[in-house]
Formats: structure tokens, sequence, C-alpha cells
């Protein structure tokens, strides 16, 4: 059995894997680049494997760094199944639309651009429709039901606690008289999420593809986050501000939602209950399409919830409504509510702050002292979002400098994916333990500090594979190829990339000098930064003259 590593190699999206065994090739996820501009260009290259060749896919679950490249497969001619769990594809059928729809707004706005300069237009990488079409092919499969693909290779899809529908997938190969089981994390939930059951532990593995997004990191519990978050929305609402909450359309949403419903029946104290009853006098807008027909799907899946959730549901208390609570359908509705001067909570898309109605709110909120920016989930290295957090001054939104003068918060613990311990957890909780660990969907140093901590706790060997690295899996794991080639395939991407942000840097440190001359800086400090400048005039040469 051979696995090549096709995506989510020491970054955290562009999830796809490829297996090799017993006669057959196979797919796990085929999801989408998402964050800096060298990243993002990667969707647009050719697959580097024979579609036709593929036999069938696995999916993990819909969210689009797994599932989002799917109709561009389709597209390219691929016709055999995708096998995922009936959440997965339920959402999938809003999400994959959704993203086509973003590739065609997109790709208009640098067409106009592309125009002006006299350039050949581009493509969408796909649109609506073209995701609509790959849908046919998508079969939904149960949870816990051991499928056969045919009588050399068995999968079964395990609830990973991640988001609705989200899958550990064990899979089983049996070549030359003998049985390996690989699994696949995809994407493990964090252990305390409102509404899902906890990620699925799983007996055994020979071989462990496990993700590592928060590989060196703890979140903070339940309890804590609920009360965090009470305290810093009461705050902003004190001020007369509004809190925006770039959410993740799907998943992060919902849980919010759940959070916002379940607060009273956190505490009784009187503070505590002023703060409630301000929170729920103030209306809660949900401002994504997308958000609202989730939020739909996770009402038509309710036998996914957790089990106290549902008997919550039998009673008549749905999670996922209270008083206050809007969704804003239209664009012109959007629209209204940045218009208005009524303190709100504004609950809207993208996650990363990259695309989607969150960055108009994020431009006529960051200025503002009185409103508050919450995020409640992971941040991609280079995105919108992760620079915000980073402490930016100021961010450039739809062409315009925007000063970022607002609260800047993160509670970290409304996160998806299982934190250092709980993926520790989830190594420990095998009776019979991995031979080989493969660390992929994480950030370098977060994987560099997970490895260390699994070898010194477990003794099992690991992996962090470099992107287009084939390794056979058998009794003594052996790389079959490292392809240096493909390695270094994105390097000019990656420096058109580094140069578009110096350029920014450049620009940024412009305006800070300027500052600096016009208030009187003193000349000693100001000679120091202009033997700076001289030093970094003749870097820049050198370069050139290379």
């Amino acid at each position: 059995m051979k696995i090549t590593f096709f995506g989510a190699t020491k970054t955290v999206t562009g999830s796809n894997f490829l297996v090799e065994g017993a006669g057959k090739k196979f797919l796990i996820d085929c999801g989408m680049y998402q964050g800096k501009s060298s990243l993002e260009e990667k969707n647009q290259e050719e697959f580097p494997y024979n579609i036709n060749e593929i036999d069938f896919m696995l999916l993990t679950h819909a969210h689009i760094d797994h599932s989002g490249r799917i109709p561009k497969l389709y597209n390219n001619g691929y016709r055999n199944l995708i096998l995922a769990t009936k959440a997965t594809c339920d959402l999938c059928s809003i999400m994959l639309p959704d993203s086509g729809h973003i590739q065609e707004m997109e790709v208009e706005w640098k067409n106009r651009k592309r125009k002006r300069e006299g350039k050949k237009e581009l493509p969408p990488l796909y649109t609506a429709e073209d995701a609509i079409k790959s849908l046919e092919i998508f079969k939904p499969i149960n949870y816990d039901e051991i499928i056969e693909i045919d009588e050399n290779i068995k999968v079964r899809f395990n609830d990973a606690g991640h988001m609705l529908g989200s899958s550990i997938i064990e899979v089983w190969v049996t070549e030359n008289g003998k049985t390996e089981k690989i699994v696949f994390t995809g994407d493990l939930g964090n252990n305390d999420i409102p509404l899902l059951s906890s990620p699925t532990m799983i007996e055994s593995a020979d071989y462990l593809i496990m993700e590592s997004t928060y590989g060196n990191r703890l979140h903070i519990r339940n309890d804590n986050k609920a009360e965090l978050f009470l305290d810093i929305v009461s705050e902003t609402l004190g001020t007369g501000g509004s809190v925006v909450i770039p959410s993740f359309a799907v998943g992060r949403t919902q849980e919010i939602l759940y959070e916002l419903n379940k607060l009273k029946e956190r505490k009784n104290d009187e503070e505590f209950t002023k703060k409630y009853k301000h929170l729920m006098q103030t209306p809660v807008y949900v401002d994504s399409p997308l958000a609202i027909s989730a939020t739909e799907v996770f009402n038509n899946n309710k036998e996914l919830f957790d089990y106290d959730v549902q008997e919550e549901m039998k009673k008549g208390d749905n999670p996922l409504e209270f008083p206050g609570l809007k969704f804003t359908k239209t664009a012109e509705e959007s629209k209204m509510l940045n218009e208005s001067n009524e303190p709100a909570i504004i609950i809207s898309a993208s996650g990363m702050c990259d695309v989607g109605r969150i960055k108009h709110h994020l431009k006529h909120n960051l200025w503002n002292p009185n409103s508050t920016i919450l995020f409640v989930g992971y941040q991609a290295p280079e995105t919108l979002g992760r620079k915000i957090i980073e402490g930016a001054k100021k961010v450039k939104i739809f062409g315009e400098e925007i000063a970022v003068n607002a609260r800047i918060e993160y509670i970290e613990g409304y996160s998806g994916h299982a934190d250092q311990e709980w993926l520790l957890n989830f190594i420990y909780s095998f009776f019979t333990k991995p031979k080989h660990i493969f660390l992929v969907h994480g950030e370098e140093q977060g994987q560099e500090d997970l490895k260390e901590k699994i070898i010194e706790t477990t003794n099992i060997p690991v992996t962090i594979p470099e992107y287009a690295e084939q390794y056979s899996l058998d009794d003594s794991l052996v790389k079959l190829i490292s392809k240096t080639n493909e390695k270094y395939k994105y390097i000019r991407l990656e420096l058109i990339d580094r140069l578009e942000t110096l350029k920014e840097e450049i620009e940024d440190m412009t305006g800070f000098i300027k500052e600096d001359i016009n208030n009187n800086t003193k000349d000693e400090t100001l000679l120091k930064v202009n033997d700076k400048i001289k030093e970094l005039e003749r870097k820049i040469l050198e370069i050139v003259e290379e």
C-alpha cells in the first residue's frame, strides 16, 4: 500500500491524499487551498495524478478546505463515486455551490482589473452550476457501517465530532493475504463542542494520518468561554458598540447560537442576570445566506446531535432558536445593518474574513473604538483575520486602508479542532497503537511540537510529510519518492507573494516615517532610520543584480 500527500502538508488547507492498494487508487478529500495568494494559486494547477485512474473517493467532511476542489475534479472528468455521510452530502449541496458563486465573483473582480491592464480574462475555478452538477456522484452512507468496496478493501466512517457529519475514516486493505489498516482522522473535534458528540475513539490502526491544527495549543474549557463571551459582549454593548463575530457559516455559527440560548442556565447571580437580560434585549443577526441554509441542515439532522441536546429538543427547546435572533437573507438587509446606529451582535461569514459579507462589517466597525471584533475560530496565516489577531494597526479592505481601533478578542475554546491534549488522548486511546503516524493539516511549528510530544510519550515514529512525498506502508516504512521537482514547483508563486507583501510593508513604512518627520522626531533617530533604509536599498540592488 502506498500513500502520497498532495495537500495539507505543513499547512492547514488543501487536504488531498492519494492511496494505492489492492489494485485500486482512491482519494481521501479534495480540498481547496486558502490563505495567502501563493497557496490559493495552487487551486488553479492541474491535479498531480491521472483522474481517470481514480476508482473512488472518501470525503471526511464538508468544509471547503477538504471538499472545495471536488467540482474541479468533476469538470476534469471524474465520474466515480464520492462516499460521505448523509449530513456531509447535505452540507456539500449548499457549500459547494456557494463556493462556486464566490469563485465567479472573485474572478469577475480580478477580470475587471485585468481588462483595464489589457490582459486576458481568467475563467473561474468553477461555477455554482458546476458545483451542483458534481453532487450527482455523491453517495450518502451511515456512521459505523462497514462498507465493502470490493473483496480487498473495506471502509468505515466514524463520528469525528468536528462538525455535523464529519468523519474519522478507517480503511482496511488486503494485499498478498495480509490486511493492514490505515486511519484518517480528517479534522478531530474539540471534545466540548456544543451540539455534537465527542470524537469516536478508534481501537486499532497500523498507520494513522492525523490532523495537527492545534498541535501546540490548549483550549480554554466550556464554562470559561461562555462567561468570557458574555463579559465581552456586555462590555461592548455598554459602550454603545456592536460585536462583530467572523464565523464559519457551518459549525461555529450554530454552536454560538446554541451557547447564546444556553447561557441563561449557567448562573443565577444578580450581575450575571443583568448581563444576560441586556444580551437578550440586543438583536443577534446571522448575516450569511450559507449559515441560514446550514442551520436548516442542522435542524434536519438532529439525530447527530449530542444525546442531551436531543432530549432538550424533544421537550420543545430548539437550541438554535431564541428571542432576538434574526436572519438577514438579502444583500439589502445586510447593508442596512451597517447603516444602523443600534448596537447589535452580527455573526457573519467567512470565518477568516477573506470573502463574503464579513468584509463589509469589518470595514464599518474596525475603525470604531466602541465596537468589538470577536474571533471564535482558527485563522490561517496571511488571511485578513490572522493579520487582525496578530495586531495589525491598519488593514486593506476593498482597496481602502482601515485603521484597527476596535477591541479585538479571540476566544479559542470555540474552535472545532482538538487541542494538543485531545490529539494526544486520541492516540493514547488506541488499544493497538499505530506503527507510524503522519501529521498533516497544521502549521510547521505546531507539528514539530506535537511530533516531539508523541515520540516522548508513546515512542511511535512520526513523519511530517512534504508536498507530493510518497510512502510505502508495510512493516518497514520506506519513503519511495521525495518529488523535489514538485516540492519547488510553487517557488515562483511564493516569490510573487513575498514581493506583494514587501510592497505593502514598504507602503506602511513610508507612512510611519512621514508621520515621524511631521512630528519632529529627533534627528538622531531619523539618521538611524536613514542608515537602515540605505542598507535595504543595497540589499535590493544585490538581488536585482544576481
